[in-house]
């Protein structure tokens, strides 16, 4: 611990990110940016997803055949279909909400020197899980010293 007067700074942007209908959209360079500009070298920085039919996750950044993996197995977990109440948007509607709920809307990754602390092969990706695309907005805020 050290001590001494230092205060905590924060920071916050707004991304919009178009996604492009089911897919995983990687986005780590852009809040990767938004820290550089935070002025943070030793913090936290929180990404959260202002939506509930899309989500966040950290995920492989090498090899996509990972990435579409994973979208097939959600999609046989989750199946679309008309067997849902909830169904006024359409039959992806119901198990994109389902999607969400099983992964999450929200990530913290550390800062360290200025730069997002993720691994060699990690990033930072937008999962849509409804057919057509949307804009997203995604909150970085981003705290520390």
């Amino acid at each position: 611990m050290t001590s001494g007067t230092a205060t905590s700074q924060h920071y916050q942007q707004v991304l919009t990110l178009r996604s492009r209908g089911k897919s995983l959209q990687r986005f780590t360079s852009d809040v990767d940016r938004v820290v550089r500009d935070s002025g943070v070298t030793t913090g936290l920085c929180t990404v959260f997803l202002r939506h509930t039919s899309a989500s966040l996750i950290i995920q492989e950044n090498a090899d996509p055949d990972v990435l579409v993996d994973l979208e097939n197995f959600l999609a046989k977990l989750v199946p679309e279909g008309n067997h849902y109440i909830h169904s006024t948007e359409g039959p992806d509607d119901m198990p994109a909400h389902i999607r969400t709920v099983l992964t999450h809307t929200s990530e913290t990754i550390p800062v360290m020197g200025g730069r997002l602390a993720l691994g060699t092969w990690q990033g930072l990706y937008l999962w849509e899980h409804r057919a057509r695309g949307s804009a997203r907005d995604v909150v970085v805020h981003v705290t520390g010293y």
